[in-house]
């Protein structure tokens, strides 16, 4: 069941129903009536092949249940675009309509697709919509970064139909992951200097925990190993805490064999201080050196092991990107690196949101700017495309 509702982007869900049909799907449209204000229902009834149903009370009806009818015959509710008036609605638990109406007396699994002002996304009150809706098993999709059609640039853009229509085909088929044991590290390092100052870096963790989520939901058996970071282990996956990148290392690479995938999304220290103090250091003069000495690469030495995982490294750049990714790729004998920008305005570090440019041997994908948990999404499954690939050579 396609929920359209009133927005520019309702353009792309006449695309997602010729996406969907073209994949075996059956689809039944529900429009609002201000949807009916950017497309027809004609064009939905002629894509999907379906009568277009937008009256809450329809005397046609056989029993005059419409909502009721279309709520149980539906596998998967996708309401796409989803607006912010549409999703105040859902989180209230408000019928005013044949939409909101069906999504509250269905009992089938429900995706939203939200596309809005990014001004209206960031707005606290929709991401506590969000939240609630999220808190009740809705599933979100996007949204995605980029040019709106008011001219403003942000979160905010409905996710692509393509997008959509890959997260709902392959939530009703099997998990791609399906047992597969994937290890995967998460957050930065403290290097100790004394008891009491160590040298870090800005990661905050969230691309790996987001991984780690995303892992899970296809089905992968997860463990994570996670620097230091202020955010909520992730539910039924193991977990292990480190702080040094030593401490990683030991965590990581004698148990990494046993792994069929790999993927090491921390923000490793390069190096660490080579003379450790007891004591806290004192302040003298006006300069201070440290002397450092090089960490243990973790990701090269998971790379080197006779039986090793699929191997997927990040690198996190400020020039150069693409360069220095593919050369660290091949230099450390990776499957796979997925890089991205830091220092800019949007992503990197501590931002929920992100974008990557994935490489391989022979290919490259780039993933949009969007929240980390879709952006993690859309990994995971490239790497399982990728695993497959490789297992069938």
């Amino acid at each position: 069941m396609l929920g359209v509702c009133g927005g520019i982007a309702a353009y792309k869900s006449a695309e997602l129903v010729r996406l969907l049909k073209k994949r075996g799907i059956e689809v039944r449209v529900v429009m609002t009536e201000s949807a009916k204000q950017f497309v027809t229902p004609l064009t939905f009834q002629a894509l999907s092949g379906n009568p277009v149903h937008s009256r809450l009370l329809d005397a046609d009806e056989e029993n005059a249940m419409g909502h009721i009818n279309l709520a149980r015959w539906a596998d998967a509710v996708v309401i796409a675009p989803a607006t912010a008036n549409m999703i105040a609605k859902l989180s209230c638990g408000l019928a005013d309509d044949l939409l909101s109406t069906l999504s509250l007396a269905a009992e089938c699994p429900i995706y939203l697709a939200p596309a809005m002002n990014q001004a209206m996304w960031r707005k606290a009150v929709t991401r506590e919509n969000i939240a609630r809706l999220q808190s009740h098993g809705v599933h979100l999709i996007g949204p995605e970064a980029g040019d709106q059609a008011c001219g403003e640039t942000g979160l905010g853009r409905m996710a692509e139909a393509e997008t959509i229509c890959a997260a709902l085909t392959e939530s009703t088929s099997d998990k791609p992951l399906l047992n597969k044991k994937v290890l995967i590290s998460a957050g930065p390092t403290r290097e100790a200097l004394d008891p009491v100052r160590y040298i870090s870096n800005r990661s905050s963790g969230k691309m790996g925990y987001a991984i780690a989520n995303a892992a899970k939901k296809a089905g992968a058996l997860v463990t994570l190993i996670s620097g230091p970071v202020n955010l909520q282990p992730p539910g039924d996956i193991e977990i292990v805490n480190v702080e040094s990148a030593e401490q990683m290392y030991d965590a990581i690479v004698p148990r990494a064999q046993d792994f069929d995938i790999y993927i090491g999304a921390a923000a490793v220290a390069d190096y660490r201080p080579a003379d450790v103090r007891a004591q806290k250091i004192k302040k003298q003069g006006e300069e201070s050196v440290i002397k450092l000495q090089r960490n243990p690469d973790i990701v090269a030495s998971v790379a080197a092991l006779e039986h090793k995982p699929f191997v997927v490294g990040f690198a996190a750049e400020t020039d150069d990107l693409e360069n220095y990714a593919k050369n660290k790729m091949l230099s450390k004998n990776l499957d796979m690196i997925a890089a991205n920008w830091v220092g800019g305005k949007q992503g990197g570090f501590d931002s929920d949101l992100n974008a990557l440019k994935v490489f391989w041997r022979h290919g490259q994908k780039d993933l949009a700017m969007t929240d980390k948990r879709h952006l993690a999404e859309q990994l995971i499954r490239l790497i399982a495309a990728r695993l497959n690939e490789k297992n069938t050579a």
